[in-house]
């Protein structure tokens, strides 16, 4: 029989879109620079001329199920991981037979995270963790390192994807990982492990065994250097659930954040504290995040952000220090850079501060990327703090959204907020004069609620502590 011969195309990671060529904008979905290099088998003139199958109408082996007889109970249709923070993302457990592909930076914890859910599904359940970057030993090590016990967990290290589906379909356990995506191949595809033809045939075959036979699956995805998963766009959209890891390896604290979720919402985020012992889940933020904020120093300022439905208070920095070039430098950590530069325009034509010879410093404390509007007020008194050089109380919050006409606009949530800084210990909270209307201060006593119209008014409150 004779043998395909391989030819080289180019495939775009976004769409899936093949080229005989490199071009640099994908001619279906437009993207640029997203064509890559990949391998295939060019089938012979003898096997192109083969004629296909013919399907018999009226056969078919499938057999449909009533919808009033498929189970949606609760306890049948989600497994409770044991860790509260990964559930609080996953919307309430893992569901039956969903497949979740989670990513991150390399060394971010994907791997440790993952032995820990087996560590605590383990306990109920059988677990089949599967391998294709480490040996048995080299998880088994981990494994002692994390007190993961052992009864419950079978490791297999391989990258055969039909030999692992196999397996699957043999041993029936109650929940799979796949660690990584990248390292899998379709012995019928001629390519090397981690290219887009194999990634996309890989995933789909995966999906296809826990769909199946209502497996859960966990698949580990690599990031490439712009931080999205690598691979095709495709396998995004196929699986249930997309999971990042986010976080500096420089900080002990790491963000587990939901990007796609169809069984509950991608709000969430679950907070977790690397430690020797792997990651320990962080249940109060809020306080973790303002440990060591320092008191009595101009340019600091409290926020709260919404994530979800958890708010989490973060400490806002900005330094204002006079510079010695024409063109000022800007620099945002944590925040958006061109929401920056919006609200010194606004401090500068409707508050009256100057600030074209001040280089100006954000920076956002514990990692956090603060992208909800609602920070607009706090980071607006940080920077006016550090240019008056003038503390902000300590004890003191500010919630709120500036507008281009320097007004302080209304936000969401703000009973929750205001909750969470009362819980916390605050006594005065700077608010959007509008949102007032609407709440009873009586319902937070001990702190005071102080309301501003515009962003001078706010400033003015900081003057007069």
């Amino acid at each position: 029989m004779p043998k395909d011969k391989l030819k080289t195309i180019y495939v775009c990671n976004q769409c899936g879109e093949t080229s005989p060529r490199w071009m640099g904008r994908c001619p279906s979905c437009g993207a640029w620079n997203t064509m890559t290099e990949d391998v295939v088998a060019e089938p012979t003139k003898s096997s192109s001329r083969a004629a296909a199958p013919v399907r018999v109408t009226g056969q078919t082996s499938l057999t449909p199920q009533k919808l009033k007889n498929i189970s949606t109970t609760e306890e049948k249709s989600r497994i409770v991981t044991g860790i509260s923070e990964l559930d609080r993302v996953l919307g309430g457990g893992i569901v039956i037979g969903s497949v979740t592909l989670i990513g991150g930076e390399p060394g971010i914890g994907k791997s440790t995270i993952l032995l820990q859910l087996c560590s605590e599904v383990s306990k109920t359940k059988n677990v089949l963790y599967v391998t294709g970057e480490e040996s048995v030993r080299q998880i088994k090590l981990r494994a002692v390192r994390l007190n993961v016990p052992e009864d419950n967990i079978s490791l297999v290290a391989e990258s055969d994807v039909d030999e692992i589906c196999g397996l699957i379909e043999s041993m029936k356990p109650d929940l799979v990982v796949i660690d990584s995506i990248q390292t899998m191949r379709c012995t019928d595809i001629s390519s090397s492990a981690g290219t887009v033809s194999q990634v996309k045939e890989s995933s789909a075959r995966f999906l296809n065994v826990a769909k199946t036979l209502e497996i859960p699956t966990f698949i580990v995805g690599h990031v490439n250097k712009d931080g999205a998963i690598a691979g095709p766009k495709v396998m995004e959209h196929i699986v249930d659930t997309v999971l990042y890891f986010e976080g500096d390896k420089t900080l002990p604290y790491r963000v587990l954040r939901a990007v796609k979720n169809r069984y509950g919402s991608t709000n969430e985020i679950g907070m977790f504290d690397m430690t020797g012992r792997g990651l320990a889940q962080i249940e109060n933020p809020s306080q973790v995040m303002l440990e060591g904020r320092p008191l009595g120093i101009s340019g600091t300022c409290v926020a709260c952000v919404m994530e979800g439905t958890r708010p989490v208070l973060s400490e806002v920095q900005a330094l204002a220090t006079k510079t010695n070039f024409p063109s000022p430098r800007r620099t945002a950590s944590g925040f958006d850079y061109n929401r920056m530069y919006l609200l010194l325009a606004v401090l500068e034509k409707r508050a009256g501060y100057n600030f074209s010879s001040q280089d100006v410093y954000v920076n956002i404390i514990g990692g956090l990327k603060l992208d909800e509007t609602a920070c607009d007020l706090p980071v607006c008194i940080a920077m006016a703090s550090s240019f008056l050089d003038l503390p902000v109380g300590e004890k003191t919050i500010a919630i709120g959204e500036v507008g281009l006409g320097g007004e302080v606009r209304s936000v969401t949530h703000l009973e929750t907020r205001l909750r969470e800084a009362q819980r916390v210990g605050f006594d005065t909270a700077i608010v959007p004069k509008h949102n007032l209307k609407m709440i009873d201060p009586a319902q937070f006593p001990g702190l005071k609620l102080v309301g501003v119209s515009y962003l001078r008014e706010a400033i003015n409150t900081i003057k007069l502590k």
